[in-house]
């Protein structure tokens, strides 16, 4: 039986119609859309000015402001917020040379607002820039029908059992492989630092990996390429989730595991500093799990069971080349005595500057417990 697809009726709108407006010429002007992150921590917002010649840097774009109280970061009677552009990238959607130019959210009074993490994240990473931090964040999203329903699976009941999907080929094991290779395709042109994607486990569920990054700019290429996968996804007419268990029962939920490694742990006899930063790791499992989800480790704990390819939420453990473990160190690493380690825990839905800082907080400032210091007067 043919399954009618659940998908938005804007994606059927003629794009060749739309294609005839984007070749007209610009005339020198730019089309400059700015991203920042929203008051729910998870959901991106847009909007677009045109300037007057192309910048070059990321100096060259002004600052802008939006109305917070739409956004749920501002109440109405004093509503304005600043964007300050931070990084810029090319516009894969309205091509060269117009720019997508992601923004740090700041309140009237030019504190930063309650979702911008990225401020704290940046304070921190200049501090232990001598290390050198290298990480690299593999993103797990479910593709859904505007329904809610995950797109391709059988309008009443479910698909086959988990096995034939990860890294699947075949029309009856994977779904919406057109999305993830115009999504690759977009982040390449924009400057997005993609390296790899496949299907996962469960199907209509896809990763791609973002990295290697050093530092801040971790954040910045993540929350870029899942603008861009929300983008895309709107020009096909269905939804990218990144809820890290949309679907109860026997299926794997979506998480976003994320690689690191110092200078020192890439060099030959780096495997002790990698143990040693596990070890740091394995003391602060509370706090860790608080920052790797939006609620304070609410929406991990339905994804952290111990089944399904995932740790205990409640327990700390790390292993070599073990996907059931909190901590994995990849079987290479630990024949090569040296490079990094993978911490499984971060949710889909984690905010990458939370976890970076998180993780650079216990393993190079040496913080313990669950409070933080605040480096802001040294």
């Amino acid at each position: 039986r043919a399954v009618a697809m659940s998908v938005s009726h804007s994606s059927r709108l003629n794009k060749l119609v739309r294609e005839q407006y984007m070749k007209l010429p610009q005339d020198g002007l730019v089309q400059v859309t700015y991203v920042w992150i929203d008051g729910s921590g998870e959901g991106v917002r847009c909007k677009s000015r045109t300037l007057d010649k192309e910048p070059k840097s990321i100096e060259d774009v002004p600052e802008w402001n939006f109305d917070g109280s739409s956004t749920a970061q501002a109440e109405g009677s004093n509503s304005d917020m600043f964007l300050v552009p931070v990084r810029m990238f090319r516009d894969p959607f309205c091509l060269d040379p117009n720019k997508l130019v992601l923004c740090e959210v700041l309140k009237y009074n030019r504190k930063p607002a309650e979702t911008n993490l990225r401020h704290t994240c940046k304070k921190v990473m200049d501090l232990v820039k001598d290390s050198h931090p290298w990480f690299g964040m593999e993103q797990e999203y479910t593709l859904l029908g505007i329904n809610g329903h995950p797109y391709g699976w059988p309008d009443n009941g479910f698909p086959g059992p988990q096995g034939p999907y990860y890294c699947g080929v075949g029309a009856d094991k994977v779904y919406g492989r057109d999305i993830v290779e115009s999504h690759y395709k977009a982040c390449l042109y924009a400057g997005v630092k993609i390296c790899g994607t496949n299907a996962e486990v469960m199907p209509s569920q896809w990763e791609f990996q973002v990295g290697p990054c050093e530092g801040i700019e971790m954040g910045d290429h993540l929350w870029m390429a899942r603008f861009i996968l929300h983008r895309v996804c709107e020009d096909f007419g269905v939804v990218a989730t990144l809820d890290p268990k949309p679907m109860t029962g026997n299926w794997n939920g979506a998480g976003c595991h994320t690689n690191y490694s110092t200078e020192e742990m890439r060099r030959e006899g780096g495997l002790k500093h990698i143990e040693a930063a596990i070890e740091k790791l394995s003391k602060r499992h509370d706090y860790h799990i608080c920052v790797y989800d939006p609620r304070g480790g609410r929406d991990n704990s339905r994804r952290l069971t111990g089944h399904h390819e995932t740790s205990n939420i409640f327990e700390f453990s790390a292993g070599v080349a073990n996907r059931g473990a909190s901590i994995r160190i990849p079987r290479q690493v630990g024949q090569d005595g040296y490079g990094y380690f993978e911490d499984r825990r971060p949710a889909a839905n984690c905010d990458p500057y939370a976890v970076t800082e998180a993780i650079m907080r216990t393993t190079v400032l040496n913080e313990s417990g669950v409070e933080t210091k605040d480096y802001a007067d040294h």
